[in-house]
């Protein structure tokens, strides 16, 4: 009996092992090195760089909170928006905290849930991971009055800036329009640097 078990044994541990090195460690290296060599942006984390500095990424939301900034989904990881602490708040329609931050969210935005243009409500609404980079073209266009003004620029400049920021669909199919929030507002300082320089 104890040979029986012993020759059923070795093949188990063989294609054990077979495996664990095929899928645990062959399969994740080659995959790896694919991304490496044919995504390498993507594949380190899409990271946003400024000279020698990482300023941020592409994948991550980061808080915007000046005027003239164009401003992220409310976030509920950690403190706001930390990577390492990411998840949602998971509070139902009835609860009074979430009440009073959408409350106090609105305010934020000078609006109020009777105001004839309430925002999209991705503006006042938490991702499920608290991380999300994009809103809708809605809510970025909802926030451009604010944004031209605080920085003294025609108001069509700054909507045709979140027309030229505004992702389409994967295939005209796949996922909905938004705009990356942090890519919108870099770009949105170049253009600020830009007018600023060529004004006399």
């Amino acid at each position: 009996m104890l040979k029986d078990i012993t020759s059923a044994l070795r093949p188990a541990l063989v294609m054990t092992l077979l495996f664990a090195l095929l899928l645990g460690l062959a399969y994740p290296a080659l995959l790896t090195g694919v991304g490496q060599l044919v995504f390498p942006y993507q594949a380190n984390g899409s990271l946003i760089r400024q000279g020698d500095r990482v300023v941020g990424s592409e994948l991550i939301a980061q808080r915007f909170s000046g005027a003239g900034y164009f401003h992220p989904r409310p976030s509920a990881a950690g403190a706001g928006y930390e990577a390492d602490n990411s998840y949602g708040s998971n509070l139902g329609p009835t609860s009074q905290a979430l009440h009073d931050r959408v409350k106090a969210d609105l305010a934020t935005l000078g609006t109020s849930p009777d105001a004839p243009h309430v925002p999209p409500a991705d503006l006042v609404t938490t991702s499920a991971s608290g991380l999300d980079p994009h809103v809708s073209p809605e809510a970025a266009l909802f926030q451009v009055d604010r944004v031209a003004k605080a920085r003294g620029l025609p108001t069509a400049q700054v909507r045709a800036l979140v027309a030229g920021q505004t992702e389409r669909p994967l295939l005209g199919i796949l996922g909905e329009p938004r705009v990356n929030v942090l890519m919108l507002n870099r770009t949105l300082d170049t253009l600020t640097a830009k007018t600023a320089t060529k004004a006399p």
